[in-house]
């Protein structure tokens, strides 16, 4: 099988330079790229239009973090059947920030330097899509047993919107992989993950008059501290095959006081709260809030004037290949038939979509070029020999479970 190069840098800088940043008109239109490419393989595709209300009415609703008017799936199938594999990609992309920080000035355009490739998306994850798409590519002329699938999905970095609209449709198959960036390892559990928002009160005063007002900023100290202990408790005996610290909190973002010289009355926090495995969202934002709680309780402000603390955006649930199952082996065989030292089976502190093919009773591990510390950063990058190797990996196990 020949992965082709120039063809992926080809897909690569098409798809950078649509700036699907989620709930803007791009994320509709990469997807319309998708399809169109699926269909240029040769694939059977269903594109349709997500129905945003009913999935939004539905009581399993993963959340969404942005706007949207319009949503399209995309799925592109080899032939009739249930599909023996799917290979799944998200096509959205956080926000680039400010393009002048950038290399090159410009995000939405595909650079290479010393064999690397550089623009917002490359890393998360459209590097992973355009390998799963030369994948697809390079077996197109192989005649298959039993078809495979190809997910590109929306709303991936905000909740899985794309993913449980695709499931809902009923495109399933018998495994999944997510070419997610991995780093050469192979992910086989997740943390989840739930965004949290902490609204602290104060009382507002002349700056000069500090001593006669109570700062909100003071306030959320004692908080921030609770919440560092509820950090190290919660991750103080992580299972395997988890690492250190897999379900952080992090403070994201902070809003306080209106004019310098006033002691502020409002403070609001927003960031992310990792959930363990095996923990429902119930559990985990009481453990969340109870911690709160507590520490109000030892600060007579505070005691008096609790912090609210409410719930916005994306819910990811935990998720993990289980335990013995064949397919993860199976994947560590197919990247080593592609010439790649054989990847350990890990752990990921990060929510993605997994959890959703999981809880879907499909066995599912997320395999894919780059690192995840690149993803989301200024002058976001990817080796291109490992979006190849990646490329010939996919092959390599559409092969070993189509053929």
């Amino acid at each position: 099988m020949e992965i082709d190069v120039d063809l992926i840098r080809r897909d690569l800088a098409q798809i950078v330079n649509i700036p699907s940043v989620g709930g803007s008109d791009a994320e509709v239109a990469v997807q319309r790229w998708c399809a169109a490419t699926l269909t240029g393989l040769g694939l059977d595709v269903d594109q349709w239009t997500l129905d945003l209300d009913e999935l939004r009415a539905d009581p399993d609703y993963p959340g969404e973090e942005v706007d949207r008017a319009e949503a399209l799936g995309c799925v592109g199938v080899s032939g009739p059947g249930t599909p023996a594999l799917i290979l799944n990609g998200h096509v959205d992309v956080v926000p680039p920030g400010d393009a002048e920080t950038w290399a090159n000035a410009d995000p939405w355009l595909l650079r290479e330097k010393d064999g690397t490739w550089y623009g917002r998306g490359v890393c998360d994850m459209k590097g992973g899509v355009v390998a799963i798409i030369a994948a697809a590519r390079a077996v197109s002329g192989i005649e298959l047993a039993r078809p495979f699938a190809i997910h590109t999905v929306i709303g991936e970095e905000d909740g899985g919107l794309g993913t449980y609209a695709t499931l809902r449709r009923g495109h399933v198959g018998d495994a999944c992989v997510i070419a997610e960036p991995t780093a050469g390892e192979v992910v086989a559990a997740n943390a989840g993950s739930l965004t949290f928002r902490i609204e602290v009160v104060g009382r507002a005063t002349h700056g000069s008059m500090r001593a006669t007002g109570h700062s909100a900023i003071t306030a959320f100290e004692l908080l921030h501290r609770a919440l560092a202990e509820l950090e190290a408790v919660r991750n103080a005996a992580p299972p395997h095959p988890f690492g250190e610290l897999p379900w952080p909190i992090s403070v994201g973002v902070l809003h306080a006081g209106d004019w310098a010289s006033t002691v502020p009355d409002l403070l609001v926090a927003e960031g992310r709260y990792g959930v363990m495995p095996g923990e429902s969202f119930a559990d985990a934002k009481a453990a969340f809030e109870n911690a709160l709680a507590t520490a109000a309780a030892r600060d007579p402000w505070l005691a008096d004037n609790p912090p609210t603390v409410t719930w916005p955006g994306g819910h990811f649930a935990a998720g993990r290949l289980p335990e013995g199952d064949a397919f993860g082996p199976q994947v560590v065989d197919a990247v080593i038939a592609a010439g790649e030292p054989p990847p350990y089976l890990t752990g990921a502190p990060y929510g993605s979509d997994l959890r959703q093919y999981a809880a879907a009773g499909i066995p599912t591990v997320q395999y894919g070029p780059g690192r995840i510390a690149d993803a989301h950063a200024v002058d976001e990058r990817v080796a291109i020999d490992e979006v190849v190797a990646c490329a010939r990996a996919y092959a390599e196990l559409v092969l070993a479970r189509c053929r």
